[in-house]
């Protein structure tokens, strides 16, 4: 059976995100190779990142469980990539806990019917992951956790700074970077809950996660503290935005036989 227009769709626009990446990078990577203030390590673990992170996403956003794979590269490398650019908060999140919500992902995808490789049911339909959907009371705990999540992060980072303000490791204590970061990682936190339990809310939180991120690295871009991947990081975050508007699409789709269930 060939492709279907929306397979087709799907297939062209995710080739399409990863390609952009791709071709950002290697334009990003000819033009700061012979600057002498590039980290030559960090630019190519940050261009790798970026395109493992694109194909992650593109993945996720198609309900294909190969995603937690490329994800467990992604993190690792988003890591050290945060803790260079002095973004403490999304370092400690991906080291802590995007890493290991990669294998609670797959196996929580495992058992809802993603696989590795496809197979075809009893009906002859081909398997795929059975998305679900937030009740009324989940959305509420949902926007607890996120609200109590922002004012404990953002107090933990302000004095973070504030001791390294104090040490003389920063010049100046940047309120708008610290709401920006604890929102960011509270946003974060919560979506990789509903990716890795497959709720198609996800989708909405990704989607303020991208747009915070993109105002994260803008902020980052101008300023003096930017490094010679801070664009790269840039256009990642605009094409996983681009990724997200689908995924919600896709995932609203998925998730439309199971609304409401709790299984």
């Amino acid at each position: 059976m060939g492709k279907t227009k929306e397979e087709k769709f799907n297939f062209w626009f995710s080739a399409f995100l990863l390609a952009c990446m791709v071709i950002v990078t290697i334009i990003n990577f000819i033009f700061k190779i012979n600057n002498p203030n590039v980290n030559l390590v960090m630019q190519v673990l940050a261009s790798l990142g970026a395109i493992m992170g694109v194909t992650n996403t593109v993945l996720s956003a198609n309900g294909s469980i190969w995603t937690f794979l490329f994800g467990i590269i992604d993190v690792a490398i988003g890591t050290i990539v945060y803790y260079d650019s002095g973004i403490m908060g999304n370092f400690a999140l991906h080291a802590f806990y995007f890493l290991p919500m990669q294998f609670v992902g797959l196996w929580q995808w495992s058992k809802r019917g993603a696989k590795m490789k496809a197979t075809v049911d009893e009906n002859g339909e081909q398997s795929h992951l059975k998305a679900r959907r937030l009740t009324p009371k989940q959305w509420g705990l949902v926007a607890a956790a996120f609200v109590i999540g922002v004012a404990v992060t953002f107090t933990i980072l302000y004095f973070v700074d504030k001791a390294s303000l104090a040490k003389g490791a920063i010049s100046e204590i940047s309120i708008s970077k610290i709401l920006l970061d604890s929102t960011v990682m509270v946003l974060n936190i919560l979506g990789q809950v509903l990716l890795s339990l497959a709720f198609m809310e996800q989708w909405y939180l990704w989607i303020l996660v991208n747009i915070f991120s993109i105002m994260l690295w803008t902020n980052r871009l101008i300023s003096p503290e930017a490094t010679g991947y801070t664009i790269v990081m840039l256009i990642k975050y605009i094409l996983y935005l681009m990724n997200s508007l689908n995924g919600l699409r896709i995932w609203l789709k998925l998730s439309r036989s199971q609304e409401y269930t709790h299984a």
